[in-house]
């Protein structure tokens, strides 16, 4: 067999035990290797053999065609296999794994290449062996730029770059979605780089994180409608208008351009002829009053004023896309860099329908001015394609050919064509545009997630609509970033006719016959074709590059020249696409995976059009419930006792102690008297379908209401099964495109449902939490701190602890007797997390000293250059967050910044807090700049709050000063220390219940402490 092995593979602790090991699989002795297969795991196939008496080997298997290799993967030192990257801390006994005597192919991770000579291999989601061009690249210094094709890998050799460098790094790229999907690949398999704070981001987070702009960004349909509106320009074309304001007045990076600059650009240097640019700078001058009349902002414009607050912060930095952007934008990303030269730049000229004058040329610019960066700067390119079949591939090449004899070579970079990678066929047909046609392709792919329509224009998607009832519909402005088997292009041509005229006009086949380009420029100076027809043909371009295997063009004008140019004939032997039928669980997925890219319109009309989904047939116990039921039994004691039951369910649910005391004392309420037996039983009343192993009635539920429904309790099945601790069932959740970002009324999302259960339950902590976390963590948060955006990256330990202060916000107003004085310190943090899997958080994280300096160095008065701002100072060692951050939330209508105290719903909190920590909560209020809390549903009821708490119900006399409901702790036995609350006073010793245990422990009074939580 043969061995490969990852890149990032360190024997050099075992290094002659690795060799023999090594030495035994090659030759297929895996009885002398000992090699066993962990058969409890579920998200991949992974072997052990055995190093020496303490080390193991982690490896797995991969397939290229008929050919299986052997991966190795890593070093399991002592027996840890919690500790190991790839197996997502699930717990392994060695006595327990079979051995393995033969490994056979079944399991193998199929690879799309695999170099025939090179053992590393690198993992970024995939498995990836680089070809001879990427190594190459992957080992050259930077700076580097690196122009290639879709699907050429350019973004996993930027990854891969990225892993080398030390320091604070920044991804850059413009669209949101390939950013965060970027981070995943970067941080799978458990990747971490202890010596480096790397940043993802779009290009509008990054400006986010010098400053916010005020208002919302300006895009094509805000213009579109104000454009219709500007009645002495019409006749100038809208779509050449915006891109002439986006791409060449406001694209400059010294500026946006004065008239004078504007008037005096050379023929190839604006879309518009000289007589006509007056006219447009007069419409730009009246676009920029506009944008400040509503409450707007244009990218362009706010990057020429961000570069003066700019800092050199960043050790390196990589521009994917770069095609995307335009020099200002550009500008403002490489004014941070604290080294000039520390850059990476990728992209692809072809693929611009964003509006930019981009060339690689004007990229390079700038650093051929600088001797020292043109002697070291250099473009690489790359022409394989791991992504299209060799049919699609040839179709796009022959574009690409058409559109450089046509227009010339946009400039040396781009003037290459595509090698195909891989066995795939595929196949580009023509299709009529008939009814009949369109009906047959509709009637076989409108219910398959594998097939995608696109148009050219947003304005072309309702006659698109009137064909195809798929709801997966784009324009080519939302295409960049899709990717699919089949894809669908209506009337791409047909609806452009005169515009595709031009794109052909003077080009011949025997000009295509040649498979090298050769590099050359328009021979008229003074043409400016490629400038009003470069969208057309690079939209065109990107359509048929979304898809992997098929594309079916759908054209009226069966006979128009570039289609004659481009070969493609009308099938005359009927349509090969077979009916395909999704789930209802794919296309979940589907509506998730769009509205993770921002395509919110889609994903909308999937629910609308596929999955029709009801509302639930129950009542949802939601902020509205709360309080209209909150009144009703508080304020009118002859209420019926359904209402006090909901009441109390409710209570012990969310863990409200003051509210379920309230319901014994004020409204005598018998149920209410036994907290801590109520909270087992009816506090998971709601979730016992969510304990059992089957989920039939989970998922079917989901089916019928959507993945993302209401239990009773206002939580998602994701949120339930969270806290019930099912991992089956949440990996089932997440494969139908569960949200681990929705959140209940009190802003609390799955994390943290399973962080409270593993605050609670040690058992919980150390058993299913761990694999919890690594699903359902989200990857980031996203605050608002002083003007700037803040991205607290999971990787970075202000996650944990800003997840738990969240988590456990609402209990710090319903601590006893008013000590917590609404915030936190130390020693609460400490003991929530005591129990938490070291993997999770390193043991040296769970002491005070380094919680401490966490807290501190975030403190909003705190002189720290890496000072995030994220929690203010109540009292020496009492912190709470800073009232001035703001979070950014996202629905289905999109994203917004809410203050966090607004997200947290303070206001709702203060309804079933504590009465001695309301005036705590209207500090922090005003503080936040929020209106002061109105008086509480209880407080205005007929009877007055009492100024102390009562006591509790049946209540006992008080031995050595304690009583029964004292939270305290004591050192066990072991000399664990250990915190319970009081639950029943005997002569000489208490009885007190803890978290993490079933039983009760009976300890002296003279080894309590009182707890300082």
């Amino acid at each position: 067999m043969q061995i490969v092995e990852y890149v990032g593979l360190d024997t050099s602790r075992v290094s002659a035990q690795y060799e023999k090991v090594r030495a035994a699989l090659e030759r297929d002795d895996f009885r002398q290797a000992q090699v066993k297969k962990l058969s409890n795991l579920t998200h991949g196939h992974f072997y052990r053999a055995k190093l020496d008496y303490a080390n193991r080997l982690l490896f797995t298997l991969i397939r290229h065609g008929d050919h299986v290799c052997a991966l190795m993967l890593e070093v399991i030192e002592h027996h840890a296999y919690e500790k190991s990257r790839f197996l997502r801390g699930v717990a392994i006994d060695e006595d327990r794994i079979p051995d393995v005597d033969a490994l056979t192919s079944d399991g193998a991770t199929p690879v799309r290449y695999l170099h025939p000579e090179c053992r590393e291999i690198h993992l970024l989601g995939n498995i990836l062996s680089f070809d001879d061009t990427q190594d190459a690249i992957y080992r050259e210094p930077v700076p580097l730029i690196i122009s290639g094709s879709a699907g050429s890998g350019k973004t996993a050799l930027a990854l891969e770059k990225l892993k080398q460098v030390d320091g604070n790094v920044l991804y850059v790229t413009q669209s949101a979605y390939l950013a965060q999907n970027a981070r995943d690949l970067y941080y799978s398999h458990g990747f971490g780089h202890p010596r480096q704070d790397a940043t993802f981001l779009s290009y509008r987070e990054f400006v986010e994180s010098v400053r916010v702009p005020p208002g919302r960004e300006v895009g094509w349909r805000e213009f579109a409608s104000w454009f219709t509106r500007q009645l002495p320009f019409r006749g100038l074309d809208a779509h050449q208008s915006f891109e002439e304001i986006r791409g060449v007045i406001g694209a400059d990076a010294n500026g946006a351009l004065r008239r004078e600059q504007y008037l005096e650009l050379g023929v190839s240097q604006s879309i518009f002829p000289a007589d006509e640019r007056n006219r447009l700078y007069d419409l730009f001058e009246r676009y920029q009053a506009w944008l400040v009349e509503a409450n707007l902002y244009d990218l362009n414009l706010v990057a020429h004023v961000w570069r003066a607050l700019a800092s050199a912060c960043y050790d390196f930095v990589v521009v994917d896309e770069v095609q995307d952007l335009t020099d200002a934008q550009l500008a403002l990303i490489l004014a941070t860099l604290k080294n000039p030269d520390q850059f990476m730049l990728c992209g692809d000229a072809n693929q611009i329908v964003h509006p930019n004058f981009f060339s690689w040329s004007k990229v390079k610019t700038p650093f051929w001015r600088d001797e020292t960066l043109a002697l070291r700067q250099q473009l690489k390119i790359l022409q394989t394609s791991f992504r299209n079949a060799h049919e699609v591939t040839r179709i796009a090449n022959t574009l690409l050919k058409i559109k450089q004899r046509r227009f010339g070579s946009v400039d040396r970079e781009s003037n290459f064509l595509v090698m195909p990678v891989g066995d795939e066929a595929g196949s580009v047909s023509l299709i009529a545009g008939s009814d009949s046609g369109t009906k047959v392709l509709n009637d076989r792919t409108r219910q398959s997630t594998r097939f995608a329509v696109l148009v050219m224009r947003d304005e072309d998607k309702a006659q698109a609509r009137t064909h195809f009832q798929t709801p997966l519909i784009f324009s080519i402005h939302e295409a960049k970033g899709l990717g699919y088997e089949n894809i669908i292009l209506y009337r791409f041509i047909s609806g452009y006719p005169a515009q595709f005229d031009a794109i052909a006009q003077g080009v011949t086949a025997n000009d295509l016959m040649d498979d090298n380009l050769e590099n050359r420029r328009a021979r008229d100076k003074t043409d400016r074709s490629l400038e009003v027809y470069k969208f057309y043909v690079n939209a065109l371009y990107v359509a048929l590059t979304r898809a992997t295997t098929h594309v079916y063009l759908i054209e009226s004008d069966l006979g128009h020249p570039l289609l004659q140019l481009l070969g493609l004939q009308q099938r005359v032997e009927g349509i090969d696409a077979k009916t395909q039928t999704s789930t209802r669980e794919d296309w979940l997925k589907e509506a998730r995976r769009l509205e993770l890219q921002g395509k919110h319109e889609q994903a909308e009309a999937i629910r609308e059009l596929v999955c029709q989904q009801p509302a639930v047939p129950w009542r949802v116990f939601d902020e509205a419930w709360l309080r209209d039921t909150m009144d009703r039994v508080f304020r009118q004691p002859a209420s019926g006792s359904r209402s006090r039951q909901q009441l109390l369910e409710y209570a012990c649910s969310y863990d409200e102690p003051i509210l379920v005391r309230w319901l014994a004392t004020r409204v005598r309420f018998d149920a209410a008297r036994h907290l801590e037996q109520q909270r087992a039983t009816l506090g998971r009343k709601h979730l016992s379908a969510y304990f059992s192993a089957c989920s039939r009635e989970v998922l079917q539920h989901c089916d019928r209401y959507g993945v993302d429904h209401r239990t009773p309790m206002n939580q998602t099945p994701l949120m339930a099964a969270a806290a019930a601790g099912n991992v089956a069932l949440v990996e089932s959740l997440l494969e139908r495109g569960a949200n681990p970002e929705a959140t209940d009324h009190l802003g609390r999302n799955a994390l943290h449902w399973a962080l409270l259960e593993a605050f609670r339950d040690a058992r919980f902590a150390r058993g299913p939490f761990a694999a919890l976390y690594e699903r359902i963590a989200p990857p980031s948060i996203d605050l608002m701190s002083g003007e700037r955006l803040v991205r607290i990256d999971r990787h970075l330990s202000e996650y944990l602890l800003v997840q738990t202060l969240w988590a456990l916000f609402k209990s710090r107003f319903a601590v006893p007797g008013g000590r917590a004085r609404g915030g936190f310190e130390a020693a609460s943090i400490l003991d929530a997390w005591r129990d938490l899997p070291d993997h999770i958080l390193a043991p040296e994280r769970k002491h005070r000293e380094y919680l401490s300096g966490l807290l501190s160095r975030n403190e909003i008065t705190r002189d720290y250059s890496y000072n995030r701002h994220l929690f203010t100072r109540l009292a020496q060692g009492w912190y709470q967050f800073n009232p001035a951050l703001a979070v950014r939330c996202r629905d289905a209508s999109g994203e917004s910044w809410v203050p966090l105290y607004e997200a947290l719903n303070v206001r709702l909190i203060a309804e079933s807090a504590d009465p001695r920590y309301l005036s705590h909560i209207n500090a922090l209020m005003e503080k936040a700049h929020l209106a002061p809390l109105s008086p509480p549903i209880v407080a205005s009821g007929g009877r007055e709050v009492p100024k102390a708490l009562p006591s509790p119900v049946r209540p006992l006399a008080s031995h050595a000063g304690f009583s029964v409901g004292d939270i305290v702790s004591f050192t066990d036995k072991a000399l664990h220390t250990r915190t319970g609350t009081i639950v029943r006073l005997n002569q000489k010793t208490a009885a007190i219940t803890c978290a993490d245990s079933e039983w009760h422990w009976r300890v002296s009074y003279l080894l309590l402490r009182r707890s300082t939580a």
